[in-house]
């Protein structure tokens, strides 16, 4: 049985305000946080410790997510730092992890 809704998610990920970025799609943002914080993400976040989700949007389709993933790493850096500032400007961790986790 298909499913009427999914959701995927395109982030960003960093290790300071305005350090090293990451942007990476999934289709469960949770489980893939864990894996990030726990080292297992990739090895370009456990390389430079990039832990801290600062930037994130909600897609119901996969097409539309990696499209807009791959439009994102296109961009210059000084553009994907006043994305992140134009929604969180503190530079706030965003994820927050579920209950019973």
């Amino acid at each position: 049985m298909k499913r009427a809704y999914h959701n995927y998610w395109v982030y960003i990920l960093t290790n300071k305000p305005k350090g090293t970025l990451y942007i990476g799609v999934t289709g469960g943002i949770d489980d893939r946080m864990e894996r990030h914080l726990n080292g297992e993400g990739s090895g370009f976040t456990n390389k430079y410790k990039l832990k801290i989700l600062v930037y994130y949007e909600e897609f119901q389709f996969i097409d539309e997510a990696i499209r807009r993933e791959k439009q994102l790493k296109n961009w210059h850096r000084q553009w994907k730092i006043n994305l992140i500032e134009q929604e969180n400007p503190n530079w706030a961790n965003l994820w927050k992890p579920l209950e019973g986790i």
